[in-house]
C-alpha cells in the first residue's frame, strides 16, 4: 500500500456548513482549484492554499486539513 497526502475539503465544507464556491470567496482561492483538491484531482498542494484555509475557518491545527491515507497499489 502506498500513502498519500489529501485535503479534507469535503469534510471541512460540512463541519463549517459552507459551499465550495463560499470557501473560495473566503480564502480567494479559485473555485477550479479547490475543487480539484477536494477530489483528489491535484498532485501538488499549495501550502499558501492550506495556510488561507486555516485562516478563513480559524483552525489552528493541521491536521484538521490534511490526512495522510494508505491508497490501494493499483
Amino acid at each position: 500500500m502506498t500513502k498519500k497526502v489529501i485535503l479534507k475539503i469535503t469534510d471541512l465544507l460540512k463541519e463549517h456548513d459552507i459551499s465550495l464556491r463560499e470557501l473560495s470567496r473566503l480564502t480567494d482561492i479559485r473555485h477550479a482549484a479547490l475543487s480539484e483538491l477536494a477530489n483528489y484531482k491535484r498532485q501538488n498542494i499549495n501550502f499558501g492554499h492550506i495556510e488561507r484555509i486555516a485562516e478563513a475557518l480559524e483552525i489552528d491545527d493541521i491536521r484538521e486539513i490534511i490526512d495522510l491515507q494508505e491508497m490501494a497499489d493499483e
